[in-house]
């Protein structure tokens, strides 16, 4: 240290005070009568010989000022540092000092700066505050007994190990599937069935004892599942495929390498290790371990974007037949795929079999939509259509008997009271015998009887249950519509808020027009907006009925289906929007004047 510290800032200053340390972390000896040594001009003296100098000498306002003097003249008992060898409480800190004796904390501006401690003493405080007031926050909630054993049982994701009512369609999937088995390319399928009839639980279920069996028997078969709603165009979906391909035959040709690393060492210290082994040397061996090396470096990942697509499907084919194996690819909403990007991904897909040289390919297509097939090209409805299975709705007894298998798992012992389980499977019921329906109100009731904290799950529970599921499909549906329907329903939702009933299209369409001039976006026409109702109509978000006004001809009247409240927040939740209730006097006053 040179003892030029006049720029060290006045916090150092006051945190070696507080310590009663040097600069080099040592505890300053003490004088004498008890007050710190000090050198020429003030300075005070440190172990090694140096000085820190804490400010013009004489200033009243110099930075940590030692003078002797201090309001605990002769306490020699203040707390070593941390980093002193010689003792003291390895836990001491500046906070530590200062809470203890060694520091008159109402003294005035002649020993530490006031900003130090102030923050020093607001951080114990704040620290014993916040320990406080994080004990008990949840022990309310915890302290009621569980509901809830295995709450994963009842998510749509959960595929469990026996399916209720779908035994004949899983055994159609096996003993179409079965021919994977023996080495041969199975039919492609497709299976049809409403949201909720076990169509993807179903297939994952087949699909997982396809491939369980597959090992057991030493017979190379892969399915893999794709989402077509997320992974939507033919460049993702092929992207994907290849992906998964080369990082298996990555860790195919890995292990490969493991093995044949530790042969050609057995190789070296004993040449007759390659007795039993299609290999005659070790030179051999090097030239696989190159080959295989060779292979792994050629493989490249597919980009999310950027490749042509005609070079994502060389790559995937060429990925798909590095070695002999069956492959299964379940497209699951593979409507979606065909209404987003056409049928050349399933062409593609379908026709593969006659190009590769070890592999074989079966797609299986599971669809919401029983028509989407007349819009492929003949061609590929007849290869991927080969066979059909048709997943029919639950009725309600049904509903119950999944609903009683997944809640033997779900929930502790006695948490279902009776009515429960029959009251759940009715709603999804009426709903075309939805089970996702069934399995989400039971869960969501279960939820809901945990927040109450209540012993057991209950009739009101379900009901409250089914309010808030419709309650979040709404919210979601009214959420993810473009912005011209949110406009038209906005206006209708700000006619009946203004008190009018019946309402027409005409009336609609003013109040639209006047909302897109506010925000700045092109209007439709009548004709569109007339569309538009319709399609909010088909959704379940309005009620628009035709009526006939006799020599005036027939008119829409539309009314809302959903709550009001509820609606206008998802609406103006919208950033383009948000300012939309400036308009609403306007609306008024216009109704106003026309009573």
């Amino acid at each position: 240290m040179n003892g030029d510290d006049t720029d060290q800032d006045t916090t150092l200053d006051s945190q070696r005070f507080v310590d009663g340390a040097g600069e080099d972390g040592e505890q300053a000896p003490p004088t004498a009568d008890g007050e710190e040594s000090t050198g020429r001009d003030g300075d005070r003296q440190t172990d090694d010989g140096g000085s820190s100098t804490d400010g013009d000498s004489g200033n009243g306002d110099s930075q940590g000022d030692d003078s002797p003097g201090d309001d605990s003249p002769g306490d020699d008992s203040s707390d070593a540092d941390p980093a002193s060898p010689e003792g003291g409480d390895p836990s001491s800190s500046v906070r530590g000092s200062v809470g203890s004796a060694d520091v008159d904390l109402d003294a005035g501006g002649d020993g530490v700066d006031s900003s130090v401690l102030d923050d020093v003493m607001l951080d114990d405080v704040g620290s014993e505050d916040t320990e406080e007031a994080s004990q008990g926050l949840f022990d309310d909630l915890l302290a009621g007994d569980p509901i809830f054993e295995n709450k994963e049982v009842l998510r749509p994701s959960y595929t469990p190990r026996k399916l209720p009512h779908r035994e004949e369609q899983i055994n159609n999937m096996a003993t179409i599937l079965v021919t994977a088995l023996r080495g041969d390319s199975p039919s492609n399928i497709l299976i049809y069935g409403k949201t909720g009839t076990g169509k993807t639980a179903s297939a994952k279920f087949v699909s997982t004892e396809l491939e369980s069996t597959s090992q057991k028997y030493e017979v190379p078969c892969e399915v893999e599942y794709i989402n077509c709603e997320v992974t939507d165009t033919q460049y993702r979906v092929l992207a994907q495929l290849a992906n998964k391909f080369i990082e298996k035959n990555e860790a195919v040709i890995d292990e490969e390498l493991d093995e044949l690393a530790d042969l050609r060492e057995r190789a070296r210290d004993d040449p007759t290790a390659l007795a039993d082994t299609e290999y005659d040397s070790a030179a051999a061996v090097e030239d696989r371990i190159e080959q295989l090396e060779d292979d792994r470096d050629s493989f490249e990942q597919v980009p999310m974007t950027g490749w042509p697509t005609d070079r994502v499907y060389s790559t995937f084919f060429d990925a798909v037949d590095y070695h002999e194996r069956v492959v299964v690819i379940m497209l699951d909403e593979i409507d979606k795929l065909v209404e987003k990007s056409g049928d050349d991904t399933l062409y593609n897909l379908s026709r593969m079999n006659s190009e590769l040289e070890r592999s074989r390919v079966s797609i299986m297509g599971i669809s919401n939509d029983l028509k989407f097939t007349d819009f492929l090209d003949p061609r590929v409805k007849s290869s991927l259509g080969e066979e059909e299975i048709v997943f029919p709705p639950y009725d309600a007894n049904q509903l119950r008997d999944i609903l009683e298998h997944r809640a033997e798992v779900a929930f502790e012992g006695d948490a279902l009271t009776d009515d429960v389980i029959p009251l759940c499977a009715a709603f999804a019921a009426q709903e075309h015998g939805d089970a996702r329906r069934a399995l989400d109100l039971l869960r969501t009731a279960g939820e809901l009887a945990e927040r109450d904290q209540t012993d057991d799950v209950n009739e009101d529970h379900v009901r409250k249950a089914q309010e808030k599921i419709e309650l979040d499909r709404v919210v979601e549906v009214v959420r993810t519509l473009p912005t011209q329907s949110k406009l038209v329903l906005f206006a209708i939702i700000m006619l009946e808020k203004n008190g009018v009933h019946n309402i027409n299209t005409g009336e609609v369409y003013n109040v639209y027009q006047r909302l897109c001039e506010e925000i700045d976006v092109d209007t439709l026409t009548q004709r569109r907006v007339t569309d538009l109702i319709s399609e909010l109509d088909m959704l379940g978000i309005v009620n628009a009925v035709v009526v006939s006004k006799g020599r005036y001809g027939r008119t829409k009247e539309i009314s809302l289906s959903v709550p009001i409240e509820e609606t206008e927040a998802v609406l103006l939740s919208d950033s383009r929007l948000s300012d939309i209730e400036d308009t609403q006097p306007f609306v008024q006053t216009r109704f106003d004047s026309d009573n």
